[in-house]
Formats: C-alpha cells, sequence, structure tokens
C-alpha cells in the first residue's frame, strides 16, 4: 500500500473541547423566505469525525454541505471554523483553500486539463513547492488507481475515473475538513471500497475530519455519527450516533 505524504494533524479525540465546525441557527431561506431550504440548523463536528448527513432527495443535505463550505450564504445564523466566525474571514476562498476540500455529486473537473493537472489546480497560489505537490497528487493518483491516466482528458475517462480524479483533487491540498457530495455514487462497489478505504487511512493519519451526503448505506455504516435531515430541519429523533 503506498503511504501518502501528508502531514500529521490531531486525531480524533485528542482536538479538546473545540469542534471543528458549528453552526447556530443556520437557514436559507428562497422567494422572500417562502421556500425555506434550510431552517434553523445547529449542529457540532468534532475534529477527526466522519459524519454522514443523510436524508430524502430535496431535504436540505447539499444546502447544508455548501454552507458549511462556504460556497453559499446563509439568510440567518452563524458558522464556525474551530470558533473562528465565517462572517469575521477576510478571505473565505483563501480559507476554503487551505482548509475544506471539496468533493462534488458532478466532478467539476476542467475538460481543458488532464487528470494530473486537474488534480493541481487546488494548489495554485498554494504555500510550498509545487515539486512536493506534483508528488503528493502522483502517489494520490496512484492509489485510486489512476497512474496510467495522469494526461488523459475528463471525457475520455469513465464516470467512476472522473470521480476518483476528483477526490484526489480534493485531498490535494491536506485539508483539515473534507466535505463530500454522493462521493461513491457513480463507483462500482469495489471501486467505492477502494475510495472509503483511501478516506479512512488518510483520516487515521492526520486527523481528517469528513462530513458526508451518501445516500449509500454502506457508505453511511461506517460513519462515527449519522445526521438526518427532514425538511430542512435536523430530524434529531433520527440522529444515531456509532
Amino acid at each position: 500500500m503506498t503511504q501518502l505524504n501528508l502531514e500529521q494533524g490531531c486525531l480524533p479525540g485528542t482536538s479538546g473541547s473545540t469542534p471543528i465546525f458549528r453552526a447556530e441557527g443556520l437557514a436559507l431561506h428562497f422567494d422572500d423566505g417562502r421556500t425555506r431550504a434550510l431552517d434553523g440548523i445547529d449542529i457540532e463536528v468534532d475534529e477527526g469525525e466522519f459524519v454522514a448527513i443523510v436524508g430524502a432527495s430535496g431535504c436540505g443535505k447539499s444546502t447544508l454541505l455548501n454552507l458549511i463550505g462556504a460556497l453559499d450564504t446563509p439568510t440567518t445564523g452563524e458558522r464556525y471554523f474551530r470558533d473562528r466566525p465565517y462572517s469575521a474571514m477576510k478571505d473565505l476562498a483563501d480559507f476554503r483553500r487551505q482548509h475544506i476540500g471539496f468533493v462534488f455529486q458532478s466532478f467539476h473537473l476542467i475538460p481543458t486539463l488532464g487528470v494530473l493537472d486537474n488534480v493541481l489546480v487546488p494548489t495554485i497560489g498554494a504555500q510550498g513547492p509545487a515539486a512536493g505537490y506534483r508528488e503528493r497528487a502522483l502517489e494520490l493518483l496512484e492509489r485510486l488507481g489512476l497512474a496510467d491516466r495522469l494526461r488523459h482528458f475528463p471525457a475520455t475517462l469513465s464516470g467512476g475515473e472522473r470521480q476518483r480524479a476528483a477526490i484526489a483533487r480534493a485531498l490535494i491540498n491536506a485539508p483539515d475538513l473534507l466535505l463530500a457530495d454522493e462521493p461513491t455514487g457513480s463507483l462500482d462497489s469495489a471501486n467505492a471500497a477502494q475510495v472509503l478505504d483511501l478516506l479512512s487511512e488518510v483520516r487515521r493519519e492526520r486527523g481528517l475530519t469528513i462530513i458526508m451526503v451518501t445516500h449509500d448505506a454502506g457508505v453511511s455504516s461506517r460513519a462515527d455519527r449519522l445526521v438526518p435531515l427532514r425538511d430542512g430541519k435536523l430530524d434529531q429523533s433520527a440522529e444515531v450516533a456509532r
């Protein structure tokens, strides 16, 4: 097994009492408040925790993930990263680059770039030697079975290969928090297991925190905690801690 070259971080249970992410009264409304994608979410996620957000289609799972990742702005409420409010951050793009990795359901790979260059996109403007990022990208792609696809464009890849490239891209900056929207949805069972094994390996090595939207019972069974949503609200009666 390839050993990933990732910096050591806090392991689960060693970070003290401050959660890595916290939201208070988080809401996102449209149409002058008539449509409520999210409505008053309070949630905490500990360092190193693996949380699966589950619920029926349209219940607000992806919306919550986008708010956690500072891709959307809430109508009301506040978000905190290690007790630092998002509203106090001057550069949310820089915050995302330094601390958050994203895996989108629709991949969002750049069609004119090969696999390796797509993986390296988040390192643009990042500190550190370019050779180090390239080495890490090659290690990730080898572990994900894409070592022979480095110069292939996204259009020439299968859906599963595109998703694995997107996962490598999400991990390239060694994020503290990985946000994943149905990351195994386009993968067969063998490739899905390979991806989950890699995420488990990175989580163990550096205390990566994972918040994942999923409909897959096999994926959610690996989580420390299930957070069910219903109609834009937390269904606390159905929340499960493992």
